[in-house]
């Protein structure tokens, strides 16, 4: 919460909602003592944190956690001959 107390609020977000809806945000904000704004900023921020969270974070099981070791510790294998052709030709146009 302190970050609101630093951060300036200056953006307005509205959102339609049911009467049904309304009434359980403003009894569930009761129960937690908050306004309701704040019950619906606190919730919303940390549900959006967990999404964005479980996007950005890969989880591997031990298994997969050794076969990805395993790949990176791998030595890597040389570049097709095109490849090569390719990097020289590139430093050959560019130096031109």
């Amino acid at each position: 919460m302190l970050v609101l107390a630093k951060e300036r609020r200056g953006e307005r977000l509205v959102a339609r909602v049911s009467g049904a809806d309304k009434r359980l945000f403003k009894q569930a904000a009761s129960l937690e003592g908050r306004s309701v704004a704040a019950f619906v900023i606190t919730h919303a921020r940390e549900t959006a944190q967990r999404i964005v969270a479980a996007q950005e974070n890969i989880g591997l099981d031990a298994v997969q956690s050794q076969r990805f070791v395993k790949a990176l510790l791998k030595p890597a294998l040389p570049a097709p001959r095109r490849v090569k052709q390719a990097v020289v030709a590139y430093w050959q146009r560019v130096a031109a």
